[in-house]
């Protein structure tokens, strides 16, 4: 069975769910604290996955002191050679904050999770939105390959979640998008809510230049059982809660899935 490290910092608060899903969907996964270099560098995974939470308290800026662990050193050479790494939103905070994402010189920084901009709000917001992967991104990104188009309902949670880059960079990031924020229909945001942060080009993650390494803001592993869609939600994925029998609900994946068992096909899982 392939293996998955997760990454808990002083402060990550989603580590056993996301283990959980990793699990859920056919691959081995263990957490390791962020001060378990030589214990890891032992045990080197297939992948690795950087959960949400708040490391370090956010302080300074979200994910920049994590981001400087040296457990850092070790996912970044097992990036570098080609291993799937997943950061959910303080994890894809960390990404940015360690030059794997975008990663054009890898090591240094290139873009920031600026401040959400809604209107007439800022700071931290939660709810559901929409997102759809970009066409490349499918055949390039492990964690991806197993989506179809379709627009997927997902949670967020997050006060820094809105992508930006220099002006002269814009065309560079266009071919490294993953998802895009969508409607519940997949058509293209209006800006908010449908965008909920402001992020540049409307993106929800973002991918390194080879494609195993993705920055991810909203949490699929919050919604990786259809049970955890709320039955009022709009779109295909809300009317199929409400439909939903109670004995389906305990076995029917949610929208989130489809990301790990993307990973987990990529490894070679059967039937993940």
């Amino acid at each position: 069975m392939p293996r998955a490290a997760v990454i808990r910092f002083p402060g990550s608060n989603c580590e056993f769910e996301t283990a959980g899903v990793l699990r859920n969907s056919g691959v081995d996964a263990r957490i390791y604290n962020w001060n378990d270099i030589e214990i890891l560098s032992d045990n080197r995974a297939d992948a690795y996955v950087l959960p949400g939470g708040f490391s370090f308290q956010d302080r300074v800026r979200a994910g920049v002191i994590a981001a400087r662990e040296r457990i850092m050193d070790l996912v970044f050479e097992e990036a570098m050679n080609g291993k799937p790494v997943l950061g959910i939103c303080n994890g894809a905070q960390v990404l940015i904050e360690s030059g794997l994402v975008p990663g054009w010189k890898p090591g240094s920084i290139q873009g920031a999770l600026a401040g959400n901009l809604a209107p007439g709000r800022s700071g931290y917001l939660s709810g559901w939105v929409y997102i759809k992967p970009s066409p490349a991104a499918v055949s390039k990104c492990p964690w991806l390959q197993a989506m179809n188009g379709e627009p997927l309902p997902v949670p967020i949670a997050h006060a820094e979640g809105r992508f930006v880059f220099r002006e002269e960079d814009m065309e560079k990031v266009k071919g490294l998008i993953g998802l895009k924020y969508c409607g519940a229909d997949g058509s293209e945001p209006e800006g908010w809510p449908d965008n909920p942060n402001g992020s540049a080009l409307d993106i929800a993650a973002l991918m390194n230049a080879e494609g195993n390494v993705l920055a991810m803001m909203p949490h699929p592993e919050r919604c990786f059982h259809l049970w955890q869609v709320p039955p009022d939600l709009r779109g295909v994925w809300g009317e199929t809660r409400r439909n939903a029998s109670i004995k389906s609900l305990e076995d029917t994946p949610g929208p989130g899935a489809v990301v790990f068992h993307g990973l987990a096909k990529y490894l070679g899982v059967r039937n993940g």
